[in-house]
């Protein structure tokens, strides 16, 4: 084993392959930092030149971007409070709260090197799984996969920082639109409203972009004020190292939670990130969790230790059993077997070379692109400090044309803008959007676990099996301290720590409270939409309704109880509410709305490049109030890097009912 490791080494270090590594960290730092691409855009992209290239040097290629595509992908996030990719998004909690506090260079500093110890321990774990993975992976059946998403769902109540109910409701409204489309469990195709465009369901990043990314460009863009407040990016750049060393235990279990949300098929970097951190709130007690979503180093070190290690851990069932745990490890898969490498168990005795070429380059790619970051990051910080609606020009293009990618079908665009207006009601409802992410990535993997643990198992068998019994009792000791410390602060208020969570504490942000009226509606909307959803799985086949009916049932409950919770409250929320402040709000989201209508209107009449023609310049003009020859600039760097995208990188633009045909660079 250590021969093939140090001849690994060695052909690694051969220049031309380091070569190769080096492109490959440079594309995947480059794609990371463009919303929406993630670990599959960069694999994707760099998938047809390995065909000219010897193995050894393809995979240098390939494993350099993976490796640092989620260390990248942390500046949107904590910078501008758009995801750069779906895994992203648990950064905006703490990592996107430093940088309005002005300590970006802080959050960054701790990301950066977080990322770089998780894909270091993560690549230790793939070496140490060469000889016990096997019976580990093996271990876990069906039922223990099925209690797996049902706890990632329900830790949603940890996750939520002001109301359990309010957590839970967001989950289940997650779930409830990952059912949308074909049924894993039977030939029906549910919620589509004979819908071509539906029928594969709605995708992760163009759901990701619009609840979080569109829903902060809602938010922000007409207040022509900067991300953050302070006078700079601040001086944290040593405090946020000596942060990530003085909570050294959240990296390593942040990557451990990381490695296995790889190993087990379904999960993935979005369930694992979010797992890592509920894990570490989790961890502390009184004062320390309430610091969580208020820029506490810990609520980043975890989730970014988990973010890259989980690519780690995909690795190990791609590697040894032949079965990739995410789409990146797909694509490498496909790769290896290009080259004639079969994955399974007989690539530890045939080309266990390989696989510590693979180990060596996510090491190296881990310590090198978090150096990179942390040259590039002190220019890239000071974004935070520009006016909003001057970055809001290009970002709305970016935004949309990223979450086109995956279906490339132009109503995405709708879809995005639906769902952005979905998050900012959630936004001033102090509804938290994290559960809602978790719920849509683990509602198919909850299903299809579900329907095999059915068919394969007796309740009286799958209930009583080890794992299922410490997973169940891990899902009941929240509650179980939730309604203890109801209990007891009803009997004694005035004991310290036993007060149940406050409603005001959880997701709102720096938008106006909105008068209790909305509250109420935007609770009573859930109501009627579950039980409009429940009444619409009726109709289809028993298999296929089954989920969807007990989904609709569980979250129609629990709207109820939230919208019982906001009548009850809505004196009080009253007594706090700025109706000026309220009606300037809303005056700035119409005009945001406003100009995202327009947007989408013009990509649909004229496409995306011409569409950014356009728009671009207008917005620039009217909302930032730039010099025209600022916005010239601008706009053609703008479009020169759409066009450099889509013939280098094969990103899609859509094209309009009166685009141009044969006019060279329009199509």
């Amino acid at each position: 084993m250590l021969e093939a490791a140090s001849s690994a080494l060695s052909s690694l270090l051969d220049p031309a392959t380091l070569v190769f590594l080096g492109a490959g960290i440079v594309a995947g730092l480059v794609i990371g930092i463009i919303p929406g691409l993630g670990g599959t855009g960069a694999v994707a992209i760099l998938l047809p030149f390995i065909f000219v290239l010897e193995p050894n040097q393809a995979l240098a290629l390939m494993i350099g971007a993976v490796a640092v595509v989620h260390t990248s992908d942390t500046i949107a996030s904590v910078l501008m409070g758009i995801p750069g990719s779906a895994s992203a998004t648990v950064l905006m909690l703490d990592g996107h709260e430093m940088a309005k506090q002005g300590m970006a260079a802080r959050a960054l500093a701790i990301a950066f090197l977080s990322s770089m110890f998780g894909g270091l321990l993560g690549a230790l774990g793939l070496t140490l799984s060469i000889p016990i993975a096997r019976p580990l992976v093996l271990s876990f059946g069906s039922p223990e996969l099925f209690m797996l998403t049902v706890l990632g769902i329900s830790i949603t109540a940890l996750l939520s920082k002001g109301n359990m109910m309010k957590g839970l409701l967001a989950g289940a409204f997650g779930v409830l639109l990952g059912q949308i489309g074909g049924a894993p469990a039977a030939p029906d195709y549910r919620f589509t409203f004979d819908s071509l465009f539906l029928t594969e369901g709605l995708d992760l990043v163009a759901v990701a972009l619009g609840i979080f990314g569109i829903a902060e460009v809602i938010s922000r863009v007409a207040k022509k004020t900067s991300v953050a407040t302070g006078m700079g990016i601040g001086q944290g750049w040593g405090t946020g190292i000596k942060d990530v060393f003085s909570n050294f235990g959240h990296v390593l279990r942040g990557a451990l939670v990381g490695i296995w949300a790889g190993v087990l098929p379904g999960l993935g970097a979005t369930a694992g990130t979010w797992m890592a951190y509920g894990q570490a709130k989790a961890s502390m007690k009184g004062k320390d969790r309430k610091k969580f979503g208020k820029g506490d180093p810990r609520g980043i070190i975890a989730p970014e230790s988990a973010n890259n290690s989980v690519e780690a851990g995909d690795l190990i069932p791609t590697l040894l059993f032949g079965i990739p745990g995410g789409a990146p490890a797909a694509l490498l898969l496909g790769a290896l077997l290009i080259f004639g490498i079969e994955p399974g168990p007989r690539i530890i005795e045939d080309n266990l070379d390989t696989v510590y070429v693979i180990v060596w380059s996510f090491a190296i790619a881990s310590v090198v692109g978090a150096a990179l970051c942390f040259f590039l990051a002190a220019p890239l910080a000071k974004l935070s400090f520009v006016r909003f609606p001057v970055i809001a020009g290009g970002l709305i293009v970016i935004l949309f044309m990223a979450g086109y990618q995956d279906s490339k079908e132009i109503q995405l665009l709708l879809v995005m803008l639906a769902l952005g207006i979905i998050g900012w009601l959630m936004k001033i409802a102090h509804i938290p959007r994290a559960p809602f992410l978790i719920g849509f990535v683990l509602a198919v993997p909850l299903e299809r676990y579900y329907y095999l643990t059915e068919n394969l198992y007796t309740p009286a068998e799958w209930l009583v099996r080890p794992a299922v019994i410490v997973m169940i009792i891990i899902l009941l000791v929240p509650v179980a301290l939730a309604v203890y410390r109801r209990v007891r602060a009803r009997r004694d208020p005035d004991v310290p720590g036993l007060m149940p969570d406050d409603d005001d504490d959880a997701e709102g942000g720096e938008s106006a409270e909105p008068p209790a009226i909305w509250r109420v509606v935007i609770a009573a909307a859930f109501l009627l939409v579950f039980v409009g959803a429940f009444v619409l799985a009726q109709d289809f086949s028993q298999r296929a309704r089954l989920v969807p009916s007990l989904i609709t049932a569980l979250g129609a409950v629990l709207a109820a109880i939230v919208l019982v919770m906001e009548l009850r409250n809505r004196r009080k929320i009253d007594a706090d509410v700025d109706r000026a402040e309220w009606r300037q709000e809303l005056r700035w989201v119409l005009s945001a709305f406003s100009w995202l209508i327009s947007f989408i209107v013009l990509v649909y009449v004229l496409g995306m490049l011409l569409a950014a023609v356009v728009f671009i310049p207008v917005f620039l003009r009217v909302v930032a109030e730039m010099k025209w020859w600022h916005i010239a600039v601008y706009t053609a760097v703008t479009i020169a890097v759409m066009v450099a995208l889509r013939e280098f990188a094969d990103i899609g633009l859509p094209i309009g009912y009166l685009t141009p045909v044969g006019i060279p660079g329009i199509v």
